[in-house]
């Protein structure tokens, strides 16, 4: 059912937040010159781009030059590092969050038992301190993982999920050894640069190396096949850093969502009842937390342009069951008409059709963890302010009087964040910024020309800023802290995420 207030049950307790730091304690993040990833490659003109985000006029006359070049590096080398902790989304509308810690625990456990080579680590599941439908597991890393002769190499993308617990499917395999064989013992690497050819027997180009797995497929199998392959193509036994693999695991039930995603569901604080939009809906993750806040009472409209997408979303909301979702194949931008007969079942809509909408907009993406390296050129990571601007003006018109908009993107920029809540305050005098809860990111960046009062009702998820200088010396800066308080797991689950931005407006 929708949340309204904390309860007990939702609330982690002493003991709890004891244990947990007893068992594990949170790894630090690493300063460049110890980090076991390079910082995030970005073409030349890009990295230039990015840099004068970060340290524009506003920011040097708030900062010293040091202090923002510093804070720029942190986050070129956060962004190639997986977030600390994984995040979980729980169907509280389903279940209890305590019967879905349970019962993830004990999948979790099944999972280690079953795989015979996989080492024995205990499971630590413990609810976030302020979301009432978030479960945070500790990723463990970087761990001495010693490399192997035998190389695997995958794709970046493939690299990436890797990282964050999974294991490597066959698409994403580019190179292995010659002769490989289903049980052979292998390193995994990831291309850096997109140069490996897919079949290649010894690559020789730039990468990473992310773990040992072993082969659950001959070479043969995976390049040689008249039909695309499918499964698991290596299963990591020894990653560099461990996360559980939540492949199949209570799909209805834990859902992984980044921190900051979810979030957006809260801060847009849907109501039973409502009608709401979700512009640019897939792979509906947000979709489906809107319906669940709202105990699948009113309508959820889900729009996207990609057919496959749309599928998806309506394959994940009966999983759910929640039968309040209609999702349609649509681009957002033609989603008003003008005529008031218009059917409202289906896209367009006539104006002011909405009690809330969330534009969780297209973006250049370069919040996005682990990332070691982004191909893209400037004239593509500035193509979407203007398509932002359109969806803009679409969310507008087509909430209702007294109903909030929320903006959100996952990326770092400037000119697809706060300067966008500059253009949208001044391009529409109906909207007004709103306070955020929860806000647990930090506030808006300096460099758009808004006022401190709408920067500290915009929220920014910066990891670089959860970089602390005790940290960055591999020191730990608070020694006195007493083990049961909830401060050192709120502080990292709510600082080490992806980069992330987020506004809510009030439309009068």
């Amino acid at each position: 059912m929708p949340y309204e207030d904390p309860s007990p049950k939702n609330v982690t307790s002493q003991v709890e937040i004891g244990v947990f730091l007893s068992i594990f304690k949170l790894p630090k993040p690493m300063p460049e010159e110890m980090s076991i990833f390079p910082r995030i490659a970005l073409k030349p003109e890009v990295h230039d781009y990015l840099r004068n985000v970060f340290i524009n006029k506003e920011v040097l006359a708030a900062v010293s030059q040091g202090e923002a070049e510093q804070r720029f590096q942190r986050l070129l080398s956060c962004l190639s590092h997986p977030p600390a902790l994984t995040c979980v989304r729980a169907s509280t509308h389903l279940a209890s969050l305590e019967e879905i810690q349970h019962r993830l625990g004990e999948e979790l456990k099944q999972q280690q038992k079953c795989d015979s080579q996989s080492e024995d680590i205990s499971v630590t599941i413990l609810p976030h301190p302020h979301i009432p439908d978030v479960l945070l597991l500790p990723v463990i890393g970087p761990r001495p993982v010693v490399q192997l002769s035998s190389e695997v190499i995958v794709g970046a993308q493939c690299g990436s999920a890797v990282l964050r617990g999974a294991h490597v499917f066959a698409p994403g395999i580019l190179a292995t050894p010659k002769f490989m064989k289903t049980g052979d013992a292998v390193s995994v690497f990831s291309d850096l640069e997109g140069k490996c050819t897919r079949g290649n027997k010894d690559f020789k180009g730039k990468k990473v190396f992310v773990g040992n797995g072993v082969a659950e497929m001959d070479r043969s199998n995976i390049f040689c096949s008249d039909e695309p392959v499918k499964g698991v193509g290596i299963r990591m036994v020894e990653p560099l850093y461990q996360s559980p693999s939540f492949d199949g695991v209570l799909p209805s039930l834990a859902f992984l969502q980044n921190l900051p995603s979810v979030v957006v569901g809260h801060v847009l604080g849907p109501r039973p009842g409502e009608r709401i939009l979700d512009m640019c809906a897939a792979p509906g993750g947000k979709t489906c937390h809107i319906a669940a806040l709202m105990g699948g009472q009113g309508e959820v409209v889900a729009l996207d342009k990609i057919r496959g997408k749309v599928e998806r979303i309506r394959q994940n909301a009966k999983a759910l069951h929640l039968d309040c979702i209609k999702a349609h194949c649509f681009n957002s931008i033609k989603a008003v008409c003008t005529d008031q007969a218009q059917d409202t079942e289906g896209p367009p809509f006539p104006p002011q059709s909405f009690d809330r909408v969330l534009l969780d907009a297209p973006c250049s993406g370069l919040g996005q963890r682990p990332s070691m390296v982004c191909t893209w050129n400037l004239k593509e990571i500035c193509s979407y302010q203007p398509l932002q601007r359109k969806l803009f003006h679409t969310a507008v018109r087509l909430l209702k009087r007294g109903g909030v908009l929320v903006y959100s993107t996952c990326t770092v920029t400037l000119s697809e964040n706060e300067e966008q809540v500059a253009w949208a305050l001044n391009t529409f005098p109906c909207l007004t910024l709103q306070p955020q809860e929860p806000h647990i990111g930090a506030e808006g960046m300096l460099g758009a020309g808004l006022s401190p009062e709408q920067l500290r009702l915009l929220q920014r998820f910066s990891p670089e800023l959860g970089w602390s200088a005790a940290e960055a010396r591999g020191e730990d800066d608070s020694p006195t802290e007493q083990p049961e308080s909830p401060t050192p797991l709120a502080h990292r689950a709510n600082k080490d995420t992806i980069g992330f931005f987020i506004a809510k407006f009030l439309k009068s």
